[in-house]
């Protein structure tokens, strides 16, 4: 009882890449202790048959959501753990410099646009046409979240066990580099998908600095969603006394703006130093500075 309640102060008081990683494994455990069961009792259910993208544009037209489905769910334990790993270390990185709100959207549109990459690969280049495949798995959506990050922030350092202190943008041509020569030998669709991602996290970063942000319409449709399915509150009826003390005198603009300079001044100073120290270099409380800045 202690370690549920334990996971539950944990999802709670997490941020939403802590959020995200409790929810691949928990879509990654359920099923399968589900079919577990089932097959106790003579049922042999395939829960990709509704979860996974699958390459046959005719096929997906009927399973039109598993173009984000497929983006929390995994073919394996060992699928799953290497995701979730990149998604917490790549999703703090993200986090340095960029909001929740950002983050998840970054997340599910990455993941999409892997996704399309995937379905237009296997319908329009030759020598994959007609060849009938699914894709499970948030690699996508990883890569988008690290090329965003790349995208704006590519000389930051990065301190690697054994191997010492690299630029965040080395890292990145690393990954881009091992899905473009694994094209050809295994896990195709896999790595189509992971340049979706890219693509659409350097665009994402590109347009966010000209002031566009393309997460926007999705922030918006998901606080709209929430605002309808949360019990609104009832206000009870008060009685209220006039007060004959005079009143305090509402407080200036003023304040406000240099308030808000000086928590800017201090975001400015601690990304300067991260650019030229990397992040590992800040102490515990500009970490959670920054953390409580980005929300």
């Amino acid at each position: 009882m202690n370690l549920i309640q334990d996971l539950k102060f944990q999802y709670k008081s997490g941020d939403i890449t802590t959020k995200l990683i409790f929810w691949n494994i928990l879509l990654f455990f359920i099923p399968e202790v589900i079919i577990a069961v089932l097959k106790l009792f003579g049922y042999d259910l395939n829960y990709f048959d509704y979860v996974a993208l699958p390459s046959n544009l005719n096929l997906f037209v009927s399973k039109f959501w598993t173009l984000i489905t497929y983006n929390f769910f995994h073919g394996g334990f060992v699928h799953l753990a290497f995701n979730m790993i990149a998604l917490y270390y790549i999703g703090r990185l993200f986090s340095t410099f960029f909001n929740q709100k950002q983050l998840f959207s970054v997340y599910v549109l990455g993941g999409v646009v892997g996704g399309i990459f995937f379905l237009l690969s296997y319908n329009f280049i030759p020598t994959l046409f007609g060849v009938q495949t699914v894709l499970v798995g948030a690699s996508a959506a990883v890569m988008a979240l690290l090329f965003a990050t790349v995208t704006y922030q590519p000389f930051m350092n990065i301190r690697i066990p054994l191997i010492g202190v690299v630029k965040l943008w080395h890292i990145a041509i690393l990954y881009l580099f091992l899905d473009l020569v694994q094209l050809p030998v295994g896990n195709t669709g896999g790595h189509l998908a992971h340049l979706g991602g890219t693509f659409f996290g350097f665009v994402y970063t590109k347009s966010l600095v000209k002031g566009i942000d393309l997460g926007a319409g999705l922030n918006a449709f998901l606080d709209w969603l929430v605002t309808l399915i949360s019990p609104k509150k009832s206000t009870p009826f008060k009685k209220v006394h006039k007060s004959s003390k005079p009143k305090t005198p509402p407080q200036t603009n003023t304040s406000r703006i240099v308030t808000k300079d000086k928590t800017q001044q201090q975001i400015d100073e601690i990304l300067d130093k991260i650019s030229q120290s990397g992040y590992d270099s800040l102490t515990k409380e500009e970490k959670e500075f920054l953390f409580r800045a980005g929300k």
